[in-house]
């Protein structure tokens, strides 16, 4: 009885309390515990209180009566004293136990490879138990479900059925007892295989028909062509058409779908209903209707639909528009359906994610893990999201022993606790169960489940790739494989649900509609795209040129502000908090009365007033509460209970939310550019803990932030704050690259700017919602003016004025200035210090506070305003490679700017603050014309 050897060193008083904490939470205890445990609440039922010799106990009396017994037939098994056939119920219950936990490596869940071995096997000789015992029959069967005492080989055949056929699924890994109880029931019910009608199966049929139908048309009339087919998977049709319907079933009104390229024509044309001619004419290659508008290719494009369930309830359904990069629009899909749940719906069961991965994108991509984390997070979660892996066993070229050292490509799920089911995508009828299951438990836990959807890809990588260069034994299987509607429509042949001929007319009235809508196809002069979520926006324009640059009204009334300013910023009186916090409201106050309102409190204001006028704000990124620089602190804690107070939630009913991100910029600009995109009425926002750190999400950026509505005609109006600006802290921290924002900056695809007062900020954030239209704010916000004296504003400015492209030197006189000089940001401020240090009347020194689209009227106008000047300067911080300069001589090819700054670098920054020091001030004394140090007197200084 070495299995049990662990019992050796055991106290009594500690098998007690093991046993105590197994009858109120099994799955608590330790495996091995466990099992015995099991073993002994079946002895114990099944053959009496005293089935032991009473010679081999020891009795004490200062151990609860069951968990001596507990403590007797531990002695008992120890000592090999127990009758044998309670030690093969012990060992059967280890058998059972293994099936669990390790059933789903000996599936047949590969429909054209073997499956890798394992050891040790499933083998009853194993457990302890041997080819003899198979006839024999034990109480433990009833552990699986079973109705009473069975043989061991019926036990073993039960439990093939549920672990060990077509799916194989991993739940033991999971620490909620709940969770786990009821995925067990859940399996055992038909031994894990759906009981489906004739009708349903019929229904199956016709949507696998479809699906390969639409593939096999595409192949024929379009040789040669990219589509990305679904061949190998054409299962995942009738699979999301029963999940949506299961899921509707249970309150589902709106289902978000992201997936990639694999099989998304397939989708948008039997599932959203999008026309197949409308697919047809987009391969005939037939222009869109907006000239303007650049257009993706046609397996990137969005759709969003509604679509009526065979029970007559409605399901809003909406296919995320995605770039090649692989997992981008799994965060996306999060923040579209959040954002949903919080405008819409006001409930987590409502809305249904569902995030449609390749095998190896699914095991490689990091924003998976990142998205996955997201699950139960406050300002994050959606109630679960249902995640399906197109499994094609290749990635590209790439065997998955390459692609992966993990066993699953869905091994993250257990990172989360989530549930897997690996399914056989040649057996329809499991992928449909498997399906339910995933429907079942997301909508009773609100967590997410996975589905491996095992099948393989016919073609490789696309239509015009050759396979078998790298798989060539692969796609010799693969070649004479039959697809998943000739082996369904075997299997229903045989079991006699349907004829050959109705199957002959299902299939033939599919394809002639097919080629009716293909010849339809060549008479259509122009295509429009499917519009994405089209009811969200349908209040909205799309800008025209010079738009952005048109004035727009976003004052507020005075008294009103003023009234504002002094609530929010009021604390409580019933409650404490730390005296730092006290005193910086207090300063606030201060700061309201005398009508010098900083950077917090402009930003603070621009969040309230949106809020008086109904629209929402939400806040995210890290550390974005009390804000990295301590300057927003817009949730407060109390000082004993750390209890939250957010001031700006006690002064309307409009939803304002603020969340402290987890550590991700990539999926949580993905999560929050989502979120913006469902709701174009709420002020969204994500905040980088330093500017740099929007590397991290450069995808996003990329091809969603400057591209969408260019390549989808998908607005958005999130706002980034990227805290930029060199302060001597070293090349890291210190730039937000500008110049990539600029480079990627045309057709008014978003607003740069880099502000230097409260008011400006104020009026920015009033703008993005003021417009009849949205467009990406990108702030270079800064670090040093956040407290610098002279970065104030008053009521007045915020009150009554506009937002401003370009701030004029108010202190010039024009006819005076030689020096004409314009600069952004922070820098403004030293230059101004040196400016007034020397008196020097011959330099105006002209902000540019937005950047992209640059107001050129406005600019024109300060040409003309300095028309006596002899110098016309640009000045920046940044190195010269960097920055705007490059930008600025583009746009200004024959203005005759000369530059100063840093010396162009690698490096954003020096990592000496000498160095820092020694280039500031050359920059700012060579715009003043005085000499600054040389290299040589810096390194010796």
């Amino acid at each position: 009885m070495d299995k049990y050897s662990f019992l050796n060193a055991a106290h009594s008083q500690l098998i007690a309390d093991l046993y105590d904490q197994y009858l109120k939470y099994p799955d608590s205890v330790e495996p091995s515990w466990k099992a015995f445990f099991q073993g002994f609440d079946f002895a114990r039922e099944n053959y009496g209180e005293n089935f032991f010799d009473e010679e081999t106990t020891h009795p004490q009396a200062e151990v609860p009566a069951k968990a001596q017994q507990v403590q007797q037939m531990a002695q008992a098994v120890q000592s090999g004293e127990v009758p044998e056939d309670i030690r093969k119920e012990f060992n059967v219950m280890n058998l059972i136990d293994a099936y669990r936990r390790r059933g789903h490596l000996f599936t047949k869940t590969n429909p054209v490879r073997e499956r890798r071995s394992y050891e040790p096997t499933l083998d009853v000789e194993n457990f302890g138990l041997s080819q003899q015992d198979l006839n024999k029959k034990f109480s433990c069967a009833t552990e699986t479900g079973m109705p009473g005492p069975a043989t061991l080989q019926e036990i073993i055949n039960h439990l093939q059925e549920i672990y060990c056929d077509s799916i194989g699924v991993e739940y033991m890994h999971i620490r909620h007892v709940e969770e786990v109880e009821f995925i067990r029931q859940w399996l055992q019910q038909n031994e894990n295989h759906p009981e489906l009608s004739a009708e349903e199966k019929t229904d199956i049929l016709h949507k696998l028909n479809q699906a390969v139908a639409f593939e096999n048309f595409l192949h024929t009339k379009f040789v040669g062509q990219k589509r990305f087919s679904l061949e190998g998977g054409e299962t995942l049709i009738p699979a999301l058409d029963q999940l949506i319907t299961r899921s509707s079933q249970h309150g589902v009104d709106e289902v978000v779908l992201g997936m990639a390229h694999r099989g998304r024509l397939n989708v948008l044309a039997n599932i959203f209903g999008k026309s197949y001619k409308q697919i047809f004419s987009e391969f005939e290659g037939k222009e869109f209707e907006e000239d303007v508008f650049s257009g993706d290719v046609k397996y990137h494009l969005g759709s969003s639909r509604i679509v009526e369930m065979a029970s007559g309830e409605e399901v809003a359904i909406n296919l995320t528009p995605n770039p090649s990069h692989l997992e981008t629009v799994a965060s996306l899909v999060e923040g579209i359906s959040r954002a949903k749940v919080d405008h819409k719906y006001h409930d987590f069961s409502k809305v249904l994610p569902v995030i449609i991965h390749g095998d190896g994108a699914a095991a490689a991509q990091g924003i998976v893990y990142e998205v996955a984390q997201m699950m139960t997070l406050e300002g994050y979660k959606t109630g679960g999201s249902i995640h399906i892996v197109i499994n094609n066993q290749v990635s590209f070229t790439t065997n998955y022993l390459d692609a992966r050292s993990s066993t699953y490509c869905t091994d993250v799920a257990k990172v989360t606790d989530s549930p897997i089911m690996h399914v056989n995508a040649d057996d329809v009828e499991a992928v449909v169960h498997a399906m339910h299951f995933a429907a079942d438990f997301r909508a009773k836990f609100g967590k997410d489940v996975y589905i491996d959807l095992l099948g393989y890809r016919k073609y490789g990588h696309n239509e015009g790739d050759e396979p078998r260069f790298t798989q060539p034994h692969l796609y010799k299987i693969i070649a004479k494989h039959p697809n998943p509607r000739e082996i369904y429509k075997e299997k229903l042949l045989k079991d006699e649900i349907v004829s050959n001929e109705v199957l002959k007319k299902m299939e033939s009235d599919f394809k002639a509609l097919l080629n009716e809508d293909f010849d339809a196809s060549k008479e259509i002069e122009r295509n429009r795209i499917d519009t994405f979520m089209g009811d969200d926006w349908k209040d909205f324009v799309y800008s025209k040129s010079g738009d952005v640059l048109k004035k727009v009204d976003t004052g507020y009334d005075l008294e009103k502000l003023k009234e504002l300013a002094v609530e929010m910023s009021t604390l409580p009186s019933d409650k404490k908090f730390i005296n730092k916090i006290t005193r910086l409201f207090d300063n606030r106050l201060k700061m309201i009365k005398e009508n010098t309102l900083d950077w917090a409190l402009g930003e603070w204001l621009a969040y309230a007033t949106l809020l008086k006028e109904n629209h929402g704000v939400r806040i995210s990124g890290e550390d974005v509460e009390r804000g990295t620089f301590s300057h927003r602190h817009a949730v407060l804690k109390t000082e004993d209970a750390e209890e939250e107070y957010i001031p700006l939630r006690h002064i309307s009913d409009s939803q304002f939310d603020i969340y402290n991100s987890l550590l991700s910029e990539y999926g949580v600009l993905g999560f929050d550019y989502g979120y913006a995109m469902a709701s174009p009425n709420t002020l969204t926002i994500w905040e980088a803990q330093f500017g740099d750190f929007a590397n991290g999400a450069q995808i996003i950026i990329d091809q969603y932030l400057v591209a969408a509505e260019e390549k989808w005609r998908v607005q958005n109006g999130i706002v980034l704050l990227l805290p930029h600006g060199a302060e001597g802290q070293g090349a890291e921290h210190s730039s937000a690259r500008l110049e990539r924002f600029l480079t990627l900056c045309a057709n008014d695809n978003i607003i740069v700017g880099n502000f230097t007062t409260p008011a400006n900020l104020f009026h920015a954030f009033r703008r993005q919602l003021k417009w009849g239209f949205r467009k990406p704010l990108v702030v270079m916000s800064p670090k040093s003016l956040l407290r610098h004296p002279r970065v104030i504003s008053t009521f007045e400015d915020l009150a009554n004025g506009e937002f401003q492209t370009i701030i004029d030197d108010e202190n010039a006189n024009s006819d005076k200035v030689e020096k004409l000089v314009f600069c952004s940001g922070k820098l403004y401020y030293e230059l101004l210090a040196k400016k007034e240090e020397l008196g020097a009347e011959n330099v105006a020194l002209v902000r540019m506070e937005q950047l992209y689209p640059l107001d050129m009227e406005k600019i024109q106008q300060i040409f003309d305003k300095y028309s006596s000047r002899k110098e016309l300067i640009w000045a920046q911080e940044e190195p010269e490679n960097m920055g705007a300069w490059s930008y600025i001589l583009r746009n200004f090819r024959d203005a005759g700017f000369k530059v100063f700054a840093a010396p162009a670098s690698g490096v954003p920054a020096p990592g000496s603050h000498k160095r820092f020091e020694f280039n500031q001030k050359n920059i700012i004394n060579g715009v003043f014309g005085e000499a600054g140090d040389s290299d040589t007197e810096i390194i010796e200084k």
